[in-house]
Order: structure tokens, then sequence, then C-alpha cells
């Protein structure tokens, strides 16, 4: 029993790192010579094959372009944050400079006119956008209004204005990010909805953090079975989700396997979710990234996330595709190589101020982390 007990034990370790057809099939047969049963077989090829763990350097070295002199501005990946309003401007700023310091070479910013001002303040390489509205600023434009609620006549109006700014823009974006700091407005969250349809039209891809995880899990249609939408749920949005569409609880036990059912489920969208280890599914496949990572939650790296993920995800749709592999899916590739990179920075940052580190500083990691890998000569 004990010699069974290591060979299962070594083996189940050894296929975290996405063994070939052969080498899983020689190790069916070592369990099978060693055991010399077959009643827990299925359940043992099972566990071996059903959650594993990603490569997450050599993801990065694959996606990550070289830089070629020849290629001009926007080329490395234009990125478009959808968020930020009179209470939160911190995180749709770390989102869209994340995407800068990885190396996409334009981040944009669409916000409320009351965050646009300060998330200006922060840095000049944001492009920032003051096309949002909130209920209140429209309120405030009318006593009427204010005292009895705008019609929707109205509403329409002021959406169909907002939309139209952000359609001027949407097809030179290779990717979003909707949500960080995007409050919970009603009238917002409805505009936002709006944004996601058109960015579904263009086939743009999308990714969902924060608050527009609230609305989403609201308004599951949303991105149901757009394969270039992909979520990235923190441990209580993944419980709202898991509630909401599988009815039921969050099984910890059988993390991976729920984590398939749901992203199948919602139809195939890709599925980050955010933990000590982190859990990506497409509904077909199930990766693990558990490299690196700092014992420091300070608040602010799931925005670093997201906006990592928007641009890796940008990257791998320039690679050649591989139809006959799920795991070379732009948005899988790009959620492993997103993760490994936040991780391995979160770590360094953490070796130089331990306790004190912030958001920040991990973002100030970001490009000599990419280099450690990736060296750009």
């Amino acid at each position: 029993m004990l010699v069974k007990h290591c060979v299962i034990s070594a083996l189940t370790r050894s296929t975290s790192h996405s063994p070939s057809s052969t080498v899983l099939r020689r190790q069916q047969f070592l369990v099978r010579t060693l055991c010399a049963s077959r009643t827990h077989l299925p359940k043992l090829i099972k566990a071996m094959s059903s959650t594993s763990e990603a490569d997450a350097e050599s993801v990065l070295r694959t996606v990550t372009p070289t830089l070629d002199p020849k290629r001009h501005k926007g080329q490395a990946g234009k990125i478009a944050v959808i968020g930020g309003c009179r209470e939160y401007t911190g995180a749709p700023y770390f989102a869209a400079i994340s995407a800068l310091r990885i190396g996409a070479d334009l981040s944009h910013v669409f916000c409320t006119k009351d965050a646009a001002p300060v998330i200006k303040s922060y840095s000049p390489e944001l492009i920032v956008h003051p096309v949002l509205e909130e209920s209140y600023n429209i309120s405030l434009h009318n006593l009427y209004v204010l005292l009895s609620g705008f019609s929707e006549e109205e509403k329409r109006k002021v959406q169909d204005k907002v939309i139209g700014e952000v359609d001027k823009w949407m097809e030179r974006f290779d990717c979003l990010v909707i949500g960080p700091g995007l409050g919970r407005d009603p009238f917002l969250l409805e505009c936002v909805s709006k944004i996601m349809l058109l960015a579904k039209k263009f086939n743009v891809p999308f990714v969902v953090d924060g608050d527009g995880l609230f609305l989403v899990t609201d308004s599951i249609d949303l991105v149901r079975s757009y394969p270039l939408a992909v979520l990235t749920p923190n441990v209580n949005e993944y419980k709202r989700l898991v509630q909401k569409v599988l009815n039921c609880e969050v099984d910890e036990g059988n993390a991976g396997d729920q984590l398939r059912s749901l992203a199948k489920q919602i139809g195939g969208v890709t599925i980050l979710r955010k933990g000590k280890t982190d859990l990506i599914s497409n509904g077909e496949i199930v990766k693990s990234v558990s490299v690196y990572g700092s014992p420091r939650r300070c608040g602010g790296q799931g925005d670093i996330l997201s906006g990592g993920v928007a641009v890796f995800l940008s990257w791998a749709k320039q690679l050649k595709p591989d139809p006959g592999s799920p795991s070379e899916s732009p948005a899988i590739l790009g959620c492993i190589a997103a993760s490994g990179l936040l991780r391995k920075a979160a770590a360094l940052a953490f070796t130089k101020h331990k306790r004190s580190t912030l958001t920040s500083d991990i973002i100030e990691c970001l490009g000599e982390s990419l280099e450690d890998i990736c060296p750009a000569s």
C-alpha cells in the first residue's frame, strides 16, 4: 500500500506539467501494473488529467512579441478600460497603467466626468475620456428631473450620446477591461451593458472585473457564448456567479470540475478564478497557476491582473492559431501569462518592501519581471 500511495502521489505531481499523451499512457500502465486492480483506475486518471499546472513562463515567452523597429505605434496593443466614477479612481488607473508597463502601446480610460481630472492627474501616459454618466449627474441638469426622475426618452438620449462617444473608438481597440472602479449606479451600468453589446458587435475581446462582474452576474446573457469574454472573479464574486448560474454553493473539494461546469454553462467564456492558486477554464480545459506569489494582499492587484489579461490576450490573438488544441485559446493563454507575471512581480515587490508593499510597487516590478523571462534584446 505504501508503494502504491507513493507512486500515485508522484504521478499526480508529475502530471501538473501537462504530460504528453505518450507519457500519460506509460503512467497509466505503471499504475495498472503496481496496483494489480483496475477498480479505481478511472478516478485516478481523471484526477491526474482534470486540472494541470500551466507552464506560465513558457506561455509568457510564446505570447510576448519581440520588439521590432519596423512596427508602428499601436501594433503592440491598444487597450481601453471602461470604469472610474466619483468614488473610485484608483482601480481604472491601475488597470490602464499596468497594460502600458507590460508593453501595450496605448491605454485609454472611459470614465465619468468627475473621475476624469483625478485619473488624468495620476499620469499623462493615459488617454482619458470623460464620457460616462451617472444618475445624479443627469438629475442635476433639471430640477424637475431631480424631483420626479428622468423620463425613458431622456435616458435613451443620454445613453445614445455615451454609446456614440465610445463607438467612435471601438474598432481601434484590441481589448477592453470592463469594471475597475465602475461603481453600481443603475444608469451607468445600463450604459456599460450597451458598451458590451457594442464590443461583441465588433468582435472586440473584453475582460470583466470588479463591478463589471456585479453587472454580468445579474445579466449573464451579456457574456453568454461569447468566446472572447474573460471573467476574473475574486472569492466573493465567484461565489455569486456559482450561486446564480449553477444554483449551488462553491465546492472547494471539486474546484476544477466546478469551474469547468460554470464556464461551460455560460457558453464557453473563459473564467480566471483568483486565489492562492489561480484556476482558469473555458469549459473544456482547466489550468492552474500557482508559481511565485506574495503574502501581501493589498487592494488593486486584481486591477493589475485585468490589465495584464487584456494585453496578453491581444498578443495571443496575433499568434498562428491551432484549432486542434483548446489550450491554444487566446483567452486561456492571456490568463496564464497575466497570472504568472503578476505573481512574479508581486513576489519581487515583496522582497523589496515586505509588509509595506503597495499595488504601485508591484506595478513598478512588472517590467523587470517580464524582462527576466523575456529579455527585450
